[in-house]
């Protein structure tokens, strides 16, 4: 009878108590403050692409007659050529938690230095505030 290990079951025994070792338990969630720029920002670019080509220059907001949210946003382009960018409204709540409401993804065309103004309404009065998504055409 052979009594020697193979070296795949020591492999797996090391690894084993290797992933004892670090204890159990609650964790942190990692990187929790790294990505979360759509909890308070009110516009959010969502690529490199539009980071370098479109700023938002202007934010209005107001509450319609009937209790519902409306913004209407001014995007520029900063390049010196047409760019296409796709934008979307989400609302939120009073604590800035999705209501469930946001509009579809908007193709928009900008055109040399151009500025163009957008304008989205919630579905109901429960959006308080909101985040404009910018993201390039794909």
């Amino acid at each position: 009878m052979n009594l020697k290990p193979s070296l795949p079951s020591v492999l797996l025994a090391a690894l084993t108590v290797a992933g004892c070792a670090t204890g159990g338990g609650a964790r942190l969630p990692e990187n929790s403050g790294k990505y979360n720029q759509e909890l308070g920002a009110k516009v959010v670019l969502m690529d490199d692409a539009a980071q370098r080509s479109v700023t938002c220059s202007a934010l209005q907001e107001r509450a319609l007659p009937d209790g519902r949210l409306e913004v209407v946003a001014v995007l520029r382009n900063r390049e010196t050529r047409r760019i296409q960018v796709q934008v979307q409204c989400v609302f939120k709540d009073a604590q800035g938690i999705g209501t469930g409401d946001e509009t579809p993804w908007k193709d928009v065309i900008l055109t040399e230095n151009s500025m163009e103004n957008l304008t989205f309404a919630s579905m109901n009065a429960l959006a308080k505030t909101y985040t404009v998504r910018i993201r390039q055409s794909r």
